[in-house]
Parts: structure tokens; sequence; C-alpha cells
């Protein structure tokens, strides 16, 4: 007859290692889409600018080409 008030344990076998190393590749992914987002960022606002001042040269050489001297 079994006794229902016995202590059982779970004995866990496999180690924390993979654990480990599935936060840290979760963490270089995390960190290298946050510096492709930074790069993006980065390159929108210099195109930005590139092209502002692109229409300004142009708008000036547009405006300057109605002054009599």
């Amino acid at each position: 007859m079994l006794n229902d008030n016995r202590q059982q344990y779970v004995i866990q076998t496999d180690s924390t290692e993979e654990d480990g190393l599935g936060k840290v590749f979760a963490f270089i992914f995390v960190v290298a889409m946050f510096l492709v987002f930074v790069q993006e960022v980065f390159e929108s606002v210099i195109a930005r600018y590139r092209d502002s001042m692109a229409w300004l040269n142009e708008t000036a050489t547009y405006l300057a080409g109605f002054w009599p001297f």
C-alpha cells in the first residue's frame, strides 16, 4: 500500500546553461535591433537635411535669377 503522506522530489536534470545562452542571444538581438533603428533614424535625418539644403539652394538660385544685377 502506498503512503500518501510521503514527500516526492522532482530532480531537474537539464542545465540552466541553455536558458542563459538563450537570454544572451535575446539580449544581443535586442541590442542589434536597437542599433539598426538608431541607424535608420540617423540616415533619415541626414537625408532630410541634405534634401532641405538642396531645396534651399535651388530656391535661392531661382529667386536670385530675378535680381537685375
